[in-house]
């Protein structure tokens, strides 16, 4: 039986003519979830480090976007083996380990999603729906092939080291995370200060040279537009959690804001 998955995002990445725009998946909702994959977007990253994510909520999610023209992409809480495999196990061929800063760190995300001898991921294919319960052929073999890694380079440690970060044999592409980029750099929740953007604009710089992709998390479009000018792979927009946020807000802005205004003022 061969292995009926979809391509990787490196394969989606490698692909494209254009860079690939997409959103946070942080609500822990396969509704939800599923409603953001029928959007259009080329990528849903499910977020598992900041979210109610656990590992059956990101199993109904990636059952939810299954047969959506979307890329599923699984951001892990951290550079955890067994979680990564816990992860990898449930059918996830696309992960996102944060809180990357050294090559060797990179090193241990590689090892961690390849089978011995490899790398150390945990054999379990005859219990998991990655290989289909023992029903893919040759699954063990080429597992792989059918997985893509990306490490999220968030600190000013990362971004000097990003070049050797991205070099690492297994590391499919890097992904910043200004936020905590920003607060490494002492500019906690200042992710567009212009000391912050240029570190971003150097790792992007880097990475390229290093010849993988690189993609970025920036909500304001004009510094989005500004990372994809620069040479961004990816960039994320948005997140579910964040435009129910916002719209509610508005909604209670402008109901509010008519028939009680010192309500909406509070």
């Amino acid at each position: 039986m061969p292995l009926p998955l979809s391509p990787t995002f490196r394969d989606a990445l490698a692909a494209s003519d254009r860079p690939l725009v997409g959103m946070w998946v942080c609500s822990g909702s396969a509704l939800v979830a599923e409603i953001c994959a029928d959007a259009g977007l080329d990528l849903l990253l499910i977020d598992m480090e900041h979210s109610p994510n656990g590992l059956e909520s990101v199993l109904a999610q990636l059952q939810a976007v299954t047969g959506y023209p979307v890329t599923a992409v699984v951001r892990v809480p951290s550079n955890d083996a067994v979680v990564i495999k816990q992860v990898l196990d449930l059918g996830a061929q696309n992960v996102v380990v944060p809180m990357v800063s050294t090559a060797d760190e990179a090193r241990a995300a590689v090892e961690a999603v390849r089978y011995p001898p490899r790398g150390r991921r945990g054999v379990g294919s005859a219990l998991a729906r990655s290989g289909r319960w023992n029903r893919i052929d040759g699954y063990l073999g080429d597992a792989a092939e059918h997985v893509s890694l990306f490490v999220q380079v968030e600190t000013a440690a990362g971004v000097d080291a990003a070049a050797q970060i991205a070099g690492v044999d297994g590391v499919d592409g890097v992904f910043v995370g200004p936020a905590d980029l920003a607060a490494s750099m002492g500019l906690l929740g200042q992710q567009t200060h212009p000391d912050v953007t240029a570190a971003v604009f150097r790792a992007i710089a880097s990475v390229r040279a290093a010849g993988r992709p690189v993609g970025v998390n920036a909500f304001d479009p004009a510094v989005a537009d500004a990372y994809l000018a620069a040479g961004a792979s990816f960039v994320l927009v948005g997140a579910d959690v964040t435009l129910l946020a916002r719209g509610s807000d508005a909604l209670a802005g402008r109901f509010l804001g008519v028939i009680d205004p010192e309500r909406a003022g509070s």
